[in-house]
């Protein structure tokens, strides 16, 4: 019998694992070595600064009664089982395709965690040009934004694809 695991993309599911790994262990190095909201600089640009965010990227509804983190949860499971499913279905030659839906799942899955451990996600990467600064973020929303830009461009590619085709 052949397991389907070695023919699709969920043979990229190791890119998920890392992810997972890497984000989690990012987090805990950020809880037991920085302090909440106390900035420690890295770089003119950069600081680690631990923040938590009850709720979605950026902290859009961060300051809400508390249903956001439940909603925010229960779609990052069915982002995360459709995503899965899409990856079982696709050949493991596919690799870009392959790679940007196990980022995705990794960073779904990585947020749920804190979301389900903690009640909210833990946030440490801290960009800025003088006063200005990007909202503080995590592994698992890196991998998210990287996956979901690398599957635009896919989307793209396809497009283009057909349209040479048609």
């Amino acid at each position: 019998m052949h397991c389907k695991c070695f023919s699709s993309g969920l043979k990229w599911l190791w890119v998920t694992i890392v992810v997972l790994g890497l984000d989690r262990m990012t987090k805990v190095l950020a809880e037991k070595y920085l302090y909440l909201h106390d900035p420690y600089p890295v770089m003119p640009f950069f600081n680690l600064t631990l923040s938590y965010n009850t709720g979605s990227a950026f902290s859009f509804l961060d300051s809400a009664s508390g249903w956001q983190t439940w909603m925010f949860g229960s779609v990052a499971i069915l982002v995360s089982i459709v995503m899965l499913i899409w990856l079982s279905r696709i050949s493991m030659q596919q690799k870009w395709l392959s790679i940007a839906i196990s980022l995705v799942i990794g960073g779904a899955i990585g947020n749920l965690w804190d979301r389900i451990s903690y009640g909210h996600v833990i946030d440490f990467i801290d960009w800025y040009v003088s006063n200005l600064h990007w909202p503080v973020f995590n592994i698992a929303d890196s991998a998210i934004c990287i996956g979901a830009f690398m599957l635009f461009c896919d989307a793209l590619k396809q497009k283009e694809s057909h349209k040479t085709k048609s």
